[in-house]
């Protein structure tokens, strides 16, 4: 008779090592789907980014512009008008949110978009970190629209109460200058605070479970929590800061698209006019995009000046004013040149 188990063997074998490959391929599938669930918004909006076609020049006929929560450029979105212009000229807009300008530039530096918006300090912490970042324009300085928020029943009354407390921000945003000026004028050096670095959303949670003792941030984030806390307005950026909203690209998109640049800034300051005039309609068009009630979104409106302007030596200078300062506090590695990042 004759032998089978070297048979029945090799079976045993192949289904082992079947069995095998399953659990393998399904563990990857679970490990790609907790990635996937545990990603920040950043990290999430930069990998949307990367997965479209890329647009270095103008024969990509996509234009791919990063935006935050509250802005010119959110009105501009929601109002269609660039989408319609460019379209006209054979170009596809692609747009990309973003929880704070720290996070878009890193998109712009890594090649995810090609136009975005940001304050003050997220140019120079960038350009800092190499950034091929070019200023376009700005806005108006809006010193009300950003402040220092603490709950309503702290104890902290002034600017000086803030020495050993826990303090929540957005890393290398605008409002970091903001709390690093309001130290200053409170004689508060900058590390008897401890600084609590979170995205909006996050610190907004922080702040109502007490997690932090104060909140710094932005419009339409601070109306929004105004509203809906009752949080006191330690101080706003008046009399500390200009907070000014900037409009940047990359430099080879910037070289390369020139009518493109000319285009975007010519639909901005169009819609900045129109916003300007009619608060109102503005608040009840983004509230549905952004997710925030009308009333909060009409007290922005009317914290923030409007206008585009263009890049002068005077806000060049002003803005390597805040390069200086964090180098100083060592925020920021090495010495940079505003300058540097200006179209020639």
């Amino acid at each position: 008779m004759k032998r089978r188990f070297p048979a029945y063997r090799n079976l045993s074998v192949f289904l082992i090592a079947l069995l095998s490959m399953t659990f393998v391929l399904a563990g990857c599938g679970s490990n790609n789907a907790n990635h996937a669930a545990n990603a920040g918004p950043s990290e999430n909006a930069a990998a949307d980014a990367n997965a479209k076609p890329t647009s270095g020049d103008a024969g990509g006929k996509e234009i791919r512009i990063g935006y935050q929560k509250y802005g010119t450029v959110n009105i501009l979105k929601a109002k269609g008008t660039l989408d319609k212009r460019l379209e006209a000229e054979g170009y596809n807009v692609t747009w990309t949110e973003f929880p704070g300008g720290p996070q878009l530039l890193e998109a712009l530096n890594v090649g995810s978009i090609d136009i975005g918006h940001t304050g003050e300090a997220p140019p120079i912490f960038a350009q800092a970190a190499k950034a091929p970042l070019v200023y376009l324009a700005h806005e108006p300085a809006s010193p009300n629209s950003e402040g220092i928020l603490v709950p309503k029943d702290s104890k902290i009354a002034s600017l000086a109460d803030l020495k050993g407390k826990k303090i929540a921000l957005n890393k290398g945003s605008n409002v970091h200058y903001l709390l690093v000026k309001a130290l200053e004028k409170a004689g508060v050096d900058y590390n008897d605070i401890t600084t609590v670095f979170l995205p909006p959303g996050d610190a907004r949670v922080a702040f109502e479970n007490g997690t932090v003792d104060a909140w710094v941030i932005w419009d339409p984030f601070l109306a929004a929590a105004q509203t809906a806390t009752d949080g006191k307005l330690l101080t706003d950026g008046k009399d500390l800061v200009s907070n000014v909203e900037f409009y940047l690209a990359s430099r080879k998109f910037a070289e390369a698209n020139g009518p493109v640049i000319d285009i975007f800034k010519e639909e901005l300051d169009k819609i900045d006019k129109w916003a300007e005039a009619n608060q109102k309609d503005v608040a009840a068009l983004l509230s549905p995009q952004l997710g925030i009630d009308v009333p909060s979104l009409e007290l922005a409106a009317k914290r923030r000046g409007y206008g585009l302007l263009p890049i002068d030596d005077a806000i060049i200078d002003a803005q390597q004013k805040i390069a200086d300062t964090f180098l100083n506090l060592k925020l920021i590695p090495e010495s940079i040149q505003v300058k540097d990042a200006t179209l020639k």
